[in-house]
């Protein structure tokens, strides 16, 4: 059964209006409905607002970084631990083909169901988690691998144990670990990409979001809590942040915007995983006719091209 958002009410009619038709067999009714629902569609989903999007990317449906792998990936091996301290599940690593490319694959993983999510700890990755990624980056390096990223986190666990074993140090090793890369990095927001916990599987050659993804410093929520003090803000605070794949594309903070179906990954997930591995396929070849060098200048231009900075009157 379809998890309905609030301003999908009319969509949610049409659709229970469809299903009787077909109980009774009435092919005319079914047809001028789903005519009806395929307009109603376009008119709902062509004017979403920002916050409407990030119901979107938390959508419980929507398909999560196993959901993309199992898709995508064949003969594939998960890769386990850090070497240092544990195994994080809420990273997952897996060495395998994507077409006829070998490839190392690195996703945060929400989890459904709620052994699934304690196991995955909500998506939240520890320091182990990152220094699982780091690995299989290194692991990538080593045999000349491309490496794709999905990011889909609320933020980084915030929890004493993992500031205990040195949270932000992991992050902030990524950061600069994967900015070294000479192999071919493509790192793909597929949902949530919260704040450091997002960017430590961020840095890439290619950095792109899917239609309904979000990436901000921080949630709506918390910034309307600290700036109004008043959760009712909370979409003036999505809309402020400027969270949206459209919006960060405009603002060059992302290369592409990957156009999952117009309805949402969560109800159409095949096509929005066959619109990933297009995308990471056609933009592999694009970095392939580079050289290490080429690749490594872009890369350097274009982390020192973010940001702007304008002194006040």
């Amino acid at each position: 059964m379809a998890t309905y958002l609030d301003f999908e009410d009319k969509i949610k009619k049409i659709e229970e209006d469809i299903t009787v038709a077909k109980t009774k067999n009435d092919e005319h009714a079914v047809e001028i409905l789903e005519r009806k629902l395929e307009k109603e569609v376009e008119k709902t989903f062509k004017n979403l607002s920002d916050y409407q999007k990030l119901q979107l990317a938390r959508h419980p449906d929507r398909p999560y970084a196993m959901d993309y792998i199992k898709g995508l990936m064949h003969d594939y091996y998960e890769i386990h631990g850090d070497r240092h301290y544990d195994d994080d599940n809420a990273i997952v690593c897996f060495l395998g083909y994507i077409g006829n490319e070998k490839v190392v694959v690195i996703g945060e993983q929400k989890g459904r169901g709620t052994k699934d999510k304690l196991k995955r700890n909500f998506g939240m990755p520890s320091p182990q988690g990152y220094r699982k990624a780091l690995r299989a980056a290194r692991l990538a390096e080593k045999f000349n691998l491309p490496v794709l990223m999905l990011v889909d986190t609320p933020g980084a666990y915030p929890g004493i144990g993992a500031e205990e074993r040195n949270q932000s140090e992991a992050i902030a090793k990524n950061l600069y670990e994967f900015s070294e890369l000479t192999t071919p990095t493509i790192s793909v927001v597929i949902g949530e990409g919260g704040s450091g916990g997002a960017l430590a599987i961020s840095v890439a050659d290619k950095l792109a979001m899917m239609r309904y993804s979000v990436y901000a410093v921080i949630s709506p929520e918390g910034c309307s809590a600290i700036l109004w003090n008043d959760p009712a803000k909370v979409e003036t605070a999505a809309n402020a942040l400027k969270i949206t794949a459209e919006s960060l594309k405009d603002l060059g903070l992302v290369d592409d915007v990957v156009n999952e179906p117009l309805i949402g990954a969560h109800r159409k997930k095949e096509e929005a995983i066959k619109a990933l591995g297009d995308y990471f396929l056609s933009s592999l070849e694009e970095l392939k006719q580079l050289s290490k060098e080429e690749r490594y200048e872009k890369k350097y231009e274009k982390l020192m091209s973010l940001g702007k900075f304008q002194e006040g009157k």
